[in-house]
Order: structure tokens, then sequence, then C-alpha cells
């Protein structure tokens, strides 16, 4: 992997939105900007340093990228299909959590250029998503979930800013997680 390849992965191509305006204009940039952030964490490095822990929790970069990946992967279709594309969070086992887990590591055989193109195609699909929705506030039910409330419904709106807010704050683990590693900061 060339650090040319990581760093076009890594750096945000508005040549590929959706024309969107208004509110979906906003949410668009605002998901944009965190998953700039995000991806930017990992500038110039290696698929081993991208699958290092630098702290005390299974973090690391790659499998952060991964988790908000899987995230978008499955809450974008929600908008449309609503809990039947989920899981039922109350019924899983030890070992399905065990395989949830697996998206914040980097398993052997996964590449950092691998893992962001597979985030810059589901970014793709939810960007068309949200430029092409007919309704905003169009709901759903939530899956069932222990910390779901019982009978809840999000909007499309609400699922998008869910994406948005885990994308921001997985941005900044991943900021913290890189100062860690090398010393390299997103911002400052």
């Amino acid at each position: 992997m060339s650090e040319t390849t990581v760093n076009q992965l890594a750096t945000h191509d508005s040549a590929h939105e959706p024309t969107a305006t208004g509110e979906r204009a906003d949410l668009l940039e605002a998901l944009a900007k965190h998953r700039h952030f995000l991806r930017f964490t990992t500038r110039d490095l290696t698929d081993e340093q991208a699958g290092r822990r630098t702290t005390v929790s299974q973090l690391c970069l790659g499998g952060l990228i991964k988790h908000v990946t899987a995230v978008e992967r499955a809450w974008a279709p929600f908008i449309l299909d609503g809990p039947s594309v989920m899981p039922d969070f109350t019924t899983m086992t030890e070992a399905d959590w065990a395989r949830r887990a697996d998206e914040f590591r980097m398993l052997p055989g996964e590449t950092l250029t691998g893992v962001l193109a597979d985030y810059a195609e589901v970014a793709r699909r939810t960007d068309e998503l949200v430029a092409t929705l007919p309704d905003l506030d169009a709901t759903q039910p939530l899956p069932k979930a222990p910390w779901s409330e019982p009978g809840a419904r999000w909007s499309a709106r609400r699922v998008l800013m869910h994406i948005i807010t885990e994308t921001a704050q997985h941005a900044g683990h991943a900021d913290i997680i890189r100062e860690s590693l090398d010393g390299a900061k997103t911002m400052g």
C-alpha cells in the first residue's frame, strides 16, 4: 500500500457527492467534515500502525474506521427498511458480541487501504440516500435493544444525526490514538 493511495482514500473527495440543498446539504456537510477528520488520522500510516492499540482500550485507528463504517452500513438502510435490517440486540449471544467487537480491531489480512475503501463506498451510499430520501421526517421503530426505549421511533433526520454524532465522537478518539501513536495531530 503506497502512501499516495492511503492519502487519496483519507482525503475528502467532494466531486462524487450528490447534490443537496438546505437541511440535507447541512447534514451532508457536517458528516463530510467529521468523516474527513476521522480518515485524516490515518494519513501516512502502515497497516501495522493502523492496527496498533495506543491506549488501554481495544481501539485502534483501523478499527475505529471499521466501526463507523458498520454504523453507517446498518443505520442508513434502517431509514428505509426499519428494524428488520438490524439485529435484535436483546437476543445476541456472547459469540455475537465477540464478533461485533471485531469491528474495533484490524483483523489478520485486513489492510488500511481496504478499510478506507470500504468506508468510502458506504459513505457514498449514505450520501446518495440523504440527497434522494423523500422525507427526512419519516420514522421507523427502533430495533430491539437494551438501550432503546420500548416503542421509540426515530426519524430519518434523527438517524442521520446519530451517524454524524458517532463519526464525530470516534474522530476524537482517533485523534487521541494517533497522537499517542506518533505525536501527529488532526488539528493544531
